[in-house]
C-alpha cells in the first residue's frame, strides 16, 4: 500500500499513527528503545557529577595549601617588622646603656625622647593563630628581645629561609621560629 504524503508532517503524522496502532495490537510499550536509553543518561549524570567532586575536593585542597602558604609568608613578615622595631628600639637607646622595650606600647611611642619615636605602626596579630597574644622572648631585665607564634602547628617550610630567619630551617613548629634582635657583638683587635 503506497501512500503519497504532500510534506513531512503528514509522513511524521503516519508514522507516530502506526507506532499507536502497533502498541495498542501487541501492549508494547511505543518507545522502547527511548526508555531504556534513561538509565544510561543517569548514570553518565552521576559520572559527571562524581568528577566535579574530586576536582572540587582538588581545587580545595590546593587552596589550603596556598592559604597555609601565605599565612606563613605573613609571619615572616610580622615577625621581621617586630625584630626591626626591637633593634631600632634598642639601638636609639639615649645614653650609653642600651635597653629593651618593656611593653608593646614602648615601640609604638618612645617617651625618652622629647618628640616621641615610633618604632612600629601597629600590633600585628599573628597570622596562624589569629590573636594579637605573641610569646614573648625576654631578656634578664625583662625587656623584650623577640617574639615567636604561639602556634604549635607544624610548617610547610622547613627550608630555604633568608638570611635572618636561616636559624628556621628543620624547625617542628610555628613557636620554634623566634624572631629574636640580638645586638651585634663589638670585637677587640
Amino acid at each position: 500500500m503506497a501512500h503519497r504524503f504532500n510534506s513531512f508532517k503528514g509522513l511524521a503524522v503516519y508514522v507516530i499513527q502506526r507506532q499507536i496502532m502497533a502498541a495498542i495490537q501487541w501492549n508494547a510499550p511505543i518507545h522502547k528503545c527511548h526508555r531504556e536509553s534513561h538509565g544510561f543518561a543517569y548514570l553518565g549524570i552521576l559520572f559527571i557529577i562524581a568528577i566535579m567532586g574530586v576536582l572540587a575536593a582538588g581545587a580545595s585542597a590546593m587552596w589550603s595549601i596556598d592559604q597555609k602558604r601565605q599565612k606563613e609568608k605573613e609571619l615572616q613578615f610580622i615577625g621581621n617588622q617586630y625584630r626591626q622595631a626591637i633593634a631600632s628600639y634598642y639601638e636609639h637607646s639615649p645614653g650609653a646603656v642600651k635597653q629593651y622595650p618593656q611593653t608593646w606600647e614602648d615601640l609604638l611611642g618612645d617617651n625618652r625622647f622629647i618628640v616621641p619615636m615610633r618604632h612600629l605602626r601597629k600590633i600585628y596579630r599573628d597570622p596562624i593563630t589569629l590573636a594579637k597574644d605573641w610569646g614573648l622572648v625576654r631578656v634578664p631585665d625583662g625587656g623584650i628581645a623577640g617574639v615567636y607564634s604561639a602556634s604549635i602547628e607544624e610548617p610547610m617550610k622547613k627550608g630555604n629561609f633568608d638570611e635572618a630567619n636561616a636559624e628556621f630551617t628543620g624547625k617542628a613548629a610555628y613557636r620554634d621560629w623566634r624572631f629574636v634582635y640580638t645586638p651585634p657583638t663589638i670585637t677587640k683587635k
